[in-house]
């Protein structure tokens, strides 16, 4: 979420034809991922997954969570989305607290997604796609570290996959900047404010909505339209 509304998200500067020639090259998977335990507790935050051995859970901060949560949303197999805070020193955070720049937290979505129907493969290609991953502490005009580019992997072979997929991303020069985005352990999580989810679809009308999320979704549902829901 911006703390101050901005106008207009500049364009995205990366090349799509150049992403999908890499993706393609380094073989994303379309088999599922191994499964996690069924629920695991971080810090004082308690994460109950989904059945074991039907869903699995990703991590990703890509600046303000009201667009990350929109854009995820719309992919078959994401079967849950909350925004919420990870990373930080303060335990369970308030929106003023992430906001000031001082707790540590990055907005971030947490997915429940559904692995014999779209891999983690797939979603970090949607991640890197819809964000600008050589900013530091900032997605256009929403800035602070709050907004930084980062993944929180919870498994090593998902450590092992995106730092994968980082280093051929930054070597094929899809960005005339280096790729920055950590790739951290997930250590907390943190559901934010109830008035947070399901930002876009409750507050479509909303000027960060209409002029931000809107033009970055109608980009999203072209490039991935073969993977969004069929009730889309």
């Amino acid at each position: 979420m911006p703390c101050v509304v901005p106008t207009f998200e500049p364009e995205n500067k990366y090349c799509m034809n150049t992403y999908f020639t890499l993706f393609a090259l380094i073989g994303f998977s379309l088999t599922s991922c191994a499964l996690r335990d069924n629920s695991t507790t971080l810090g004082t935050a308690k994460i109950n997954n989904m059945p074991s051995g039907k869903t699995d859970t990703a991590v990703f901060g890509a600046g303000c969570f009201w667009c990350t949560e929109a854009v995820f949303q719309e992919l078959e197999g994401v079967l849950k989305v909350t925004s919420g805070y990870s990373g930080g020193h303060i335990l369970n955070p308030t929106y003023e607290q992430v906001c000031s720049k001082t707790s540590g937290h990055v907005e971030v979505t947490r997915l429940v997604y559904d692995p014999s129907v779209i891999s983690y493969d797939e979603l970090l290609e949607v991640f890197w796609k819809t964000h600008d991953p050589t900013t530091v502490d900032q997605q256009g005009n929403d800035v602070g570290p709050q907004y930084r580019s980062v993944i929180f992997y919870e498994k090593e072979a998902e450590k092992a996959t995106a730092q994968k997929y980082k280093v051929a991303l930054d070597k094929s020069g899809a960005w005339p900047n280096p790729v920055i985005t950590s790739i951290e352990p997930l250590t907390n999580f943190y559901p934010a404010e109830d008035y947070h989810q399901n930002y876009y679809n409750q507050n479509g009308g909303q000027m960060y909505c209409r002029y931000v999320i809107r033009p970055k979704l109608e980009k999203f549902e072209k490039v991935f339209k073969d993977k969004l829901k069929k009730n889309h």
